[in-house]
């Protein structure tokens, strides 16, 4: 049950723009501050405060104090594991496919 709910917390994390947004700029550089991030969002400090502690929640941005700071760290490992859990399984038959078209197409014609 717990493993659901985790599931459940990160796509409602994903299912929004300004989240996925946050997580681009933070995957772009990793460690900012709330101002640092509410630079570049069309949103008050209240609403990208609100929209971190949604990504927290579902473990996507961990919080680092420093001395009166709070950075923002992107956490990818809930991204992976729902990569190796639904998406990889889709792209290993059209890798699989690519891979023989490519020694069919390499096979001299002899």
């Amino acid at each position: 049950m717990a493993e659901r709910q985790d599931t459940d917390a990160l796509f409602r994390a994903l299912a929004d723009p300004g989240r996925r947004k946050l997580l681009d700029l933070l995957h772009t550089h990793d460690g900012r501050t709330l101002s640092q991030l509410c630079e570049h969002m069309d949103m008050t400090r209240q609403g990208v405060t609100q929209h971190i502690e949604l990504l927290e929640a579902a473990n996507l941005v961990a919080i680092v104090r420093r001395g009166r700071e709070k950075l923002h760290f992107l956490n990818p490992v809930p991204l992976q594991e729902i990569y190796e859990r639904w998406l990889s399984k889709f792209e290993k038959p059209r890798l699989k496919a690519l891979a023989e078209l490519k020694h069919r197409l390499e096979k001299p014609n002899g």
